[in-house]
């Protein structure tokens, strides 16, 4: 059986047809698309269909938003992806409509040695609940629990719950925030790429604790994403820069403390898994070890989180193999 899986975003369209007996790690035919060049996923289907000769029988895609009912709008996107549309408009047998944190959650069971990166091997509870933490352009959040021995994923739209400040630095955000006109400040606001970055590096701007070099002042005035600009000038080993590395020490702090909290809220003893297109990027901040420390400063509760795995995952097809994992089991 063959099944078209799809990695839905804002930016960018993965389509690829996976085979039950090949498996989800490995695609039959595989193709890219610029989402803002088209006016819906229709379009995208049907010009990938016709580059191929391999049939499909069933389709799943992750898609970055809420599902509701079969169907979503895609965040950043005027579309709105609605599973029966897809199913009459292709003459499909079934089609799936996953969260695209839900669809990096189902990846996790089939994740080998070469897609993670370990910054705590902990001492993992066999079919104990596992969190999924991913910041990119926003903060997404999933979970897996264990059913009659298999994981089964869950979406969450958690980082659009209220920030909670830890600390003088983290409060004095939190206030900085609202005086910008922010009544709900949310987590995705200040520990994401196309948000949090940004606000950080404001609010530490802000407060005179770093000056701004000149360099760094131009690079940002001339490029219009100005998370890129940062995340690099953090990280240039050539040209040291205090309020970038600021920036990204108190946005790794905040991801921790979050990180913490999916972890007891849903008490994933089966491991902490951190995901998006950021974690892979900040590995070397991730391993200082105020990462592991803020993520375990839960009172009572450090020895527990101090038990639980910790891993990045590095591999940047996972959503897109997560939904082959679930497009592969749809029934018939």
């Amino acid at each position: 059986m063959n099944v078209l899986i799809g990695d839905i975003g804002g930016t960018k369209t993965i389509l690829a047809i996976f085979s039950s007996e090949v498996g989800p790690r490995s695609a039959l035919f595989e193709k890219t698309f610029s989402s803002t060049h088209y006016a819906s996923l229709e379009l995208i289907v049907q010009e990938f269909l016709a580059q191929t000769d391999i049939p499909v029988h069933k389709a799943c895609f992750a898609v970055a938003g809420p599902v509701v009912g079969g169907s979503a709008q895609i965040t950043n996107l005027t579309w709105v992806v609605d599973s029966t549309a897809l199913k009459d408009a292709f003459q499909l047998q079934s089609v799936a409509l996953l969260n695209d944190l839900e669809s990096v959650a189902y990846a996790v069971p089939v994740l080998q040695a070469e897609d993670i990166h370990t910054l705590c091997a902990g001492t993992p509870v066999a079919g104990g609940s596992v969190a999924v933490v991913a910041p990119g352009t926003g903060l997404g959040e999933a979970f897996l629990t264990d059913h009659n021995g298999s994981y089964h994923a869950h979406p969450s739209e958690g980082s659009h719950a209220s920030f909670g400040p830890v600390g003088r630095l983290q409060i004095g955000l939190l206030e900085f925030m609202n005086a910008q006109g922010f009544d709900h400040v949310s987590c995705e606001r200040v520990c994401s790429g196309g948000l949090g970055i940004p606000n950080l590096y404001a609010y530490l701007k802000a407060t005179g604790l770093y000056s701004e070099p000149v360099w760094l002042a131009e690079q940002l005035a001339a490029s219009e994403d100005p998370t890129p600009v940062i995340f690099a000038a953090a990280q240039d080993a050539a040209r040291s820069c205090e309020l970038a590395s600021a920036v990204l020490d108190l946005f790794v702090e905040i991801l921790a403390s979050e990180a913490g909290n999916l972890a007891l809220k849903i008490l994933s003893t089966g491991g902490i898994y951190l995901g998006g297109g950021i974690s892979p990027r900040i590995v070397s901040y991730l391993q200082k070890p105020n990462f592991l420390e803020q993520l375990r400063s839960k009172g009572r509760f450090y020895q527990m989180l101090a038990n639980m795995p910790v891993h990045v995952i590095l591999n940047a097809k996972a959503g897109l193999m997560g939904a082959a994992v679930f497009g592969l089991n749809l029934p018939d």
